[in-house]
C-alpha cells in the first residue's frame, strides 16, 4: 500500500488522487462504450463525463462533511477541500451527480430514463468499483476490528491505522469494489431483457444500497446515527423502499425496451 507514489519536490503525488482521476476517466469510457454500441448520444458523453465527474467529487465531499463528519468539520472549515484525509460518502457524489446529469439531459433534448438506462447505471457502478481501490490505498473507508488475527492491517501513516493502530479490520472497502463489479454484470444482462425504460437505473440503486446496507455493519470509520444504524444505512433503506416500489410501478406501467418484433419492425 503506498499512499504517496512520488514527490514533485515537496508536493506529493497522491495514489489517492489519481486512482479516483481514473475512476472518472474509465467510468466516461465505459459510458462512451454503451453509447456508441447503442448509436446514440455518445458524442455527448465526453462533456457530461467531466460535470457529471466533478459534481459528484463535490456532492461526495460534501455529503461526507455534513452527514458523517460534520462534529469535526464545524471546527475545521479550512479542511473541508482536503479530501486526501479521506471523506468521500458515494451516495451524496451519486446524487449530486444524477441531478447535474438530469439537467444536462434535458438541456440538450435526451430521453433522461433511456440515457441512464444504457448508459449512466453500468458506468457509474463501474466507477465506484475503481473508486473502493482508492480508498484502500488511501487507508479510508476501513472496515472495524476482525476480533481475530486475520484482516487488514494498514500503515501508520493511514487514518485507519491512526483509529485502530495494527488491529486487523475487515476489508470492507475491498469487499464492495468487488460486488460493484458483480452489479455491474448484472446489470448489463438485465439490460438484455424485456424490461421497462428506467429498471436498469432502479435496479442499479436498489442492488447498490442493499449491499452498502449490510457492509456498513463492517465499516469502522464512523459511528451510529438513528436507531443503532449509520447514516449510509439509513440512506439505503430510503433507496431501497423507494426505488423497490419504482421498479414494480415501471414494470407494470413503463415503456417496455425490448418488445418482441412482428413483421422486422419493433413493436
Amino acid at each position: 500500500m503506498h499512499q504517496y507514489l512520488f514527490f514533485i519536490g515537496d508536493f506529493p503525488i497522491r495514489a489517492y488522487g489519481l486512482i479516483l482521476s481514473l475512476s472518472i476517466l474509465l467510468a466516461t469510457a465505459t459510458a462512451y462504450f454503451l453509447a456508441k454500441q447503442d448509436g446514440r448520444w455518445h458524442h455527448h458523453i465526453p462533456d457530461m463525463g467531466i460535470y457529471c465527474g466533478l459534481a459528484g467529487l463535490v456532492g461526495a465531499r460534501l455529503w461526507d462533511v455534513f452527514f458523517f463528519d460534520w462534529d469535526y468539520y464545524k471546527y475545521h472549515l479550512g479542511e473541508i477541500p482536503f479530501v486526501w484525509q479521506g471523506g468521500m460518502a458515494i451516495q451524496g457524489g451519486v446524487i449530486l451527480g444524477a441531478i447535474v446529469g438530469y439537467i444536462y439531459t434535458k438541456r440538450h433534448n435526451i430521453d433522461t430514463w433511456a440515457f441512464a438506462d444504457i448508459v449512466a447505471a453500468p458506468a457509474v457502478i463501474m466507477g465506484q468499483a475503481i473508486g473502493r481501490m482508492a480508498n484502500l490505498l488511501n487507508g479510508d473507508a476501513f472496515g472495524r476490528p476482525t476480533g481475530g488475527n486475520f484482516g487488514i492491517v494498514y500503515p501508520p501513516t493511514t487514518l485507519a491505522y491512526q483509529v485502530y493502530g495494527d488491529q486487523p479490520l475487515w476489508p470492507a472497502e475491498v469487499w464492495e469494489g468487488q460486488i460493484d463489479v458483480i452489479i455491474f454484470v448484472l446489470l448489463l444482462l438485465f439490460r438484455t431483457t424485456n424490461h421497462a425504460k428506467g429498471q436498469v437505473f432502479i435496479l442499479y440503486a436498489v442492488l447498490y444500497s442493499t449491499a452498502r446496507f449490510f457492509l456498513e455493519f463492517l465499516r469502522g470509520d464512523y459511528g451510529t446515527l438513528l436507531f443503532g444504524l449509520k447514516s449510509a444505512q439509513l440512506t439505503s433503506l430510503a433507496v431501497i423502499t423507494i426505488g423497490i416500489a419504482l421498479f414494480i410501478w415501471c414494470g407494470l406501467y413503463g415503456e417496455r425496451i425490448n418488445e418482441p418484433k412482428k413483421n422486422g419492425k419493433q413493436k
